[in-house]
């Protein structure tokens, strides 16, 4: 069964015709021109790929249906997810719904449950939402306090191979940074390697909860980037996931990329301190980042959640989020992301990235005018994973998602549940798995 509005032909050659597209995500210089930067094209898809893209109007009406300027998007990009912890929520719920709750609870739970098979299944329904959703490709990163790394990364490996072809699917690992003060750093970074994965950790340190910037610090930040530098991965840190203005490590990362001439990418989330800083330092922060080559990904949805709660009756004052403006003005690749899903980290979201841009337009007024944000939620992530997704190009898989919307007004106002889902050129199902299927694990 499928909620898809409109089926496309089946033959293995058609046309989707009248269209309104993302002008910054379309290949070729089109003068059909619409509101909003987006462009009228028709879209021709033989044996699964995109094989033309021409100004709307100009292809045969016998190819394929016309479509009324309903929005064409390509499938979109993820680049900082948590598949290992989802849907925990029913058996561990976080009842502060602040930071240190979450930690708690997921602490808690991983302790009790995380066994290769509970991972793999949860992970495996989460995968399945989002493929459903029109998301092409994941990162996710994978809570590695031993022993589990050595559970978790062993499952990610086989549930990438088994998502092949339908999800492009990398891996982070994520423990405190003062782990790499210690032979289990080396460890970690071993298995990282071995699972052709990114090294990451979190900016703090386990040991020092109460402290966002302990003497250890450049010492255990050098040592990540050298584990790194030895294995040739690249790096992805959460970095200053604080309403703490002390949280000043982004600044520190940077300084080490430079110090160190490292050459891989460096991916930093949630930056949220950032935006709590001064202005002066605020730019000396983005001019240090983009010297080193960093990108930038906001998860909007679960740091509004998190940030800024009070034990009382009190309405938080922010919106937990970074400088994001600021930042791609700068030069810096920023992307948005959807993070947690129905875990102690955040309490809702549906592995769709489409609702997360829609979100994060409202969140970070990426509006007035939308410009070309929507490639943070497309062409930048992709190109921040090293893959090529995120546009529409000839040539291209004829990875899809249609909207009956017909413009961002339309898209933004109105939840796309009856979203089409082209992939390889063939409608796929968008029935989503049913919460059932988890039952006998998360309803203890």
């Amino acid at each position: 069964m499928t909620h898809s509005f409109f089926q496309p032909p089946t033959t293995s050659r058609y046309a989707l015709r009248q269209l309104s597209a993302p002008g910054c995500l379309v290949e070729g210089d089109f003068s059909a021109r619409r509101s909003e930067g987006l462009v009228g094209i028709d879209l021709l898809v033989e044996n699964g790929r995109i094989a033309a893209i021409e100004p709307a109007g100009t292809l045969p009406a016998e190819l394929g249906p016309d479509l009324d300027a309903s929005m064409v998007l390509p499938g979109m990009v993820d680049c900082h997810t948590h598949l290992d912890k989802g849907h925990i929520w029913p058996r561990q719920p976080n009842t502060t719904g602040d930071g240190a709750g979450a930690a708690k609870a997921t602490m808690a739970d991983r302790s009790a449950h995380w066994s290769a098979e509970d991972v793999r299944r949860r992970m495996e329904f989460g995968l399945s939402t989002a493929y459903a959703k029109g998301v092409v490709a994941i990162r996710t990163h994978l809570d590695s306090l031993a022993p589990q790394s050595s559970i978790s990364f062993p499952v990610l490996r086989e549930m990438r191979e088994r998502w092949a072809g339908r999800i492009d699917l990398q891996v982070s690992s994520i423990a405190p940074m003062d782990i790499f003060l210690t032979d289990e750093g080396r460890q970690l970074a071993d298995i990282v390697a071995e699972s052709g994965g990114n090294l990451g950790c979190v900016t703090r340190f386990g040991k020092y909860p109460d402290d966002p910037m302990p003497a250890e610090l450049d010492e255990a930040l050098a040592n990540v980037f050298t584990l790194a530098m030895e294995r040739g991965l690249d790096m992805d840190l959460h970095v200053d996931e604080s309403t703490d203005p002390r949280s000043r490590t982004l600044i520190r990362v940077a300084r080490t990329a430079l110090q160190k001439d490292f050459a891989g990418r460096i991916l930093c989330g949630h930056c949220t301190a950032l935006a709590l800083q001064t202005d002066e330092f605020i730019e000396e922060t983005i001019a240090a980042c983009r010297d080193a080559g960093i990108d930038i990904v906001s998860l909007p949805t679960v740091n509004m959640y998190l940030q800024d709660r009070s034990p009382t009756a009190r309405t938080p004052r922010w919106r937990g989020v970074t400088t994001l403006h600021e930042m791609k003005a700068a030069g810096l690749r920023v992307a948005v992301a959807g993070d947690n899903c129905r875990d102690p980290f955040y309490a809702y979201g549906d592995h769709d990235m489409l609702d997360t841009f829609t979100q994060a337009v409202k969140i970070l007024h990426l509006d007035h005018p939308l410009d070309d944000w929507i490639k943070a939620a497309t062409a930048t992530p992709a190109a921040i994973m090293g893959i090529d997704r995120g546009t529409l190009e000839v040539g291209m898989p004829a990875d899809l998602i249609v909207l009956k919307a017909r413009n961002y007004s339309e898209m933004l106002a109105r939840t796309q549940f009856d979203r089409t889902v082209i992939r390889d050129g063939k409608a796929i199902d968008t029935s989503l798995p049913d919460y059932r299927l988890l039952d006998d694990i998360v309803h203890l």
